[in-house]
């Protein structure tokens, strides 16, 4: 595994590095909302302790207790750096988040997948102070959920909520003129990139500078002056010292250039950061998938990105690495990461092993106008955050209409989901988006399609050509591909959701959720999988993704166990 340039064990943020940072995941102080009085809360003074970043229902937070709790608090020291500015940062909290410094209201963020961050320079009294957070999360089904229960038992594919902090914390110290923003645009066809960057304060005397190289060769230097909020420079790489296959990115040969960015204010470097970018096309045309100009067949799995024994944060790197070796080594080329924004150092090792990704917008399951918002605001976030990566693949926005339960034939739910599609075209023109997985689709780049039949015959007899993919078959599957008003534009095909056995072997003591009748052994499992693979193969369509990684909780459907 060749790790780029920039790289450091455990920074939380891959494509934008600092080495200046301290962790602050480990013991932090801990209490439940009803045995916390507000004003003592505030002053840190929690009857318990827990191990951040899991969340209390984990096992490895050190409380492993599933009752729902809606609000909780956390509190520790934290340290600013004399003559920098100190800026904390929240990878994820579910939901609503409160950040206060000795007492003092720093900010909030209303929301659980997205990355959110203060300057807490001037809350630090003598470069220190008494850092608390308190998280509310009602776990209501018009919040953007996911798989997490609104229930107070875990059922069918919903499972044991997430509350409060459970992704890491950690600060970083800057000058006073920083880097705040960077999105990599690369053109494949051209061997050019395009950068478009932000400083915290723009002045005519900012200057930004890049270098990229490729394998330790230099490959081309640019600078632009940040005089406004964003700017914007197109470069176009020097590539006569590489050889031509190895300047590009795909699954088997995850080429990545590395990039440092140097700020510069009148004259003195003020800043200086790591990032790195890749070579690569991949998008919709026609009704194939194309991979750097080549027809590609997507073999995915889903993947819900959850542990036994923390749920949905990972216990560890080497954690994010096995799921991902393991599932290439079963001979898939990516996976459709279901119902969860990853840790985004799940996307680093994406890029670097070579495994492609779908992101998906994790689901509400109430629509109202609330969530409409919610919605647009959290998935613009989780779009920009992403948006450098170059395993990221595809955008999904909603999946099997959950919290758009009446989109086939609702004007409104429809054009929420097509909406969507269409904002978020609006920042990548790179990928292709999904605007309802499954069915039921607005305007969407691919036609994908679910159906949890068990036997390969059948299987395909009900997709056997074209008309029955596109138009659908009430006789065995009852939602339609399109919403009322929509109809197939000859875009790519995707089974992206099938399978999901039942593995008798996995259930505790009675039949857990899985699909069809439960297959007690390993050949029984293999020859329904067989079947059900070579009727898709046998389809011609553009891939599929097989339901699914893992077992999780009561769902013992996984190729692997939990």
């Amino acid at each position: 595994m060749k790790h780029t340039k920039c790289y450091i064990k455990e920074y939380p943020r891959p494509q934008l590095v600092r080495p200046d940072w301290v962790n602050l995941n480990g013991e932090w102080k801990f209490g439940f909302g009803e045995e916390v009085e507000g004003s003592l809360g505030l002053q840190g003074k929690l009857p318990r302790v827990i191990r951040v970043p899991f969340s209390y229902e984990t096992e490895l937070s050190g409380i492993n207790c599933q009752e729902q709790h809606s609000v909780v608090w956390y509190a520790r020291k934290i340290q600013g750096k004399a003559g920098k500015r100190s800026i904390l940062h929240f990878e994820g909290a579910d939901h609503d988040t409160e950040v206060y410094i000795d007492g003092k209201y720093v900010g909030s963020h209303s929301g659980a997948y997205s990355r959110f961050s203060f300057d807490v320079t001037d809350y630090l009294t003598n470069g220190e102070g008494l850092l608390v957070v308190k998280c509310t999360d009602e776990n209501h089904p018009m919040q953007v959920l996911g798989k997490q229960r609104w229930m107070k038992e875990s059922f069918l594919c919903w499972y044991v909520q997430t509350t409060g902090i459970y992704k890491t914390v950690w600060m970083e110290y800057v000058e006073d003129t920083y880097l705040t923003k960077l999105m990599i645009t690369p053109d494949f066809k051209d061997f050019s990139v395009h950068f478009k960057v932000a400083v915290n304060a723009p002045a005519q005397d900012v200057e930004v500078r890049f270098n990229v190289s490729f394998d330790g060769t230099p490959v081309q230097t640019a600078s632009v002056w940040a005089s406004e909020v964003e700017n914007c420079i197109s470069v176009r790489l020097d590539t006569r010292n590489l050889n031509y296959q190895v300047a590009k990115w795909c699954h088997w040969d995850p080429n990545l250039y590395d990039l440092e960015i140097s700020v510069y204010k009148n004259g003195v470097l003020t800043d200086m950061v790591g990032s790195y970018f890749a070579l690569r096309d991949y998008r919709a045309y026609e009704n194939k998938i194309l991979f750097n100009d080549v027809p590609f067949g997507a073999k995915l799995l889903l993947d819900q990105g959850y542990w036994k024994e923390s749920g949905l944060t990972p216990p560890s790197e080497e954690a994010l690495i096995h799921d991902i070796e393991t599932a290439k080594a079963m001979g898939f080329n990516g996976v459709r990461k279901h119902q969860k924004v990853e840790d985004e150092r799940f996307l680093y090792f994406a890029d670097i092993i070579g495994f492609t990704v779908w992101v998906e917008m994790p689901s509400n399951h109430w629509f109202s106008e609330t969530a409409t918002k919610d919605i647009a605001r959290e998935w613009i976030d989780i779009v920009v955050q992403n948006y450098n990566h170059p395993s990221v693949v595809t955008w999904v926005v909603f999946n099997e209409s959950w919290g758009v339960r009446n989109i086939r034939c609702n004007a409104a739910q429809a054009s929420l989901a097509t909406g969507m599609y269409y904002i978020t075209k609006s920042i990548d023109t790179m990928r292709p988006v999904i605007s309802n997985d499954g069915w039921e689709h607005g305007k969407s780049d691919i036609l994908t399609l679910h159906n949890y039949e068990q036997n390969g015959e059948r299987f395909y007899e009900i997709y056997n050509n074209l008309d029955k993919l596109t138009k659908g078959d009430c006789q065995n599957w009852q939602q339609q591909p399109f919403a009322e008003g929509y109809k197939y534009e000859g875009q790519p095909i995707i089974i992206s959701e099938f399978g999901g056995a039942a593995y008798a072997a996995d259930c505790d003591g009675h039949l857990d959720w899985g699909y069809g009748n439960a297959v007690k052994t390993p050949e029984e499992f293999l020859e329904r999988f067989k079947g059900l693979i070579k009727a898709i193969e046998k389809m011609h369509i553009s891939g599929y993704c097989y339901t699914q990684l893992s077992d999780v909780e009561q769902e013992v459907n996984g190729l692997l166990d939990e």
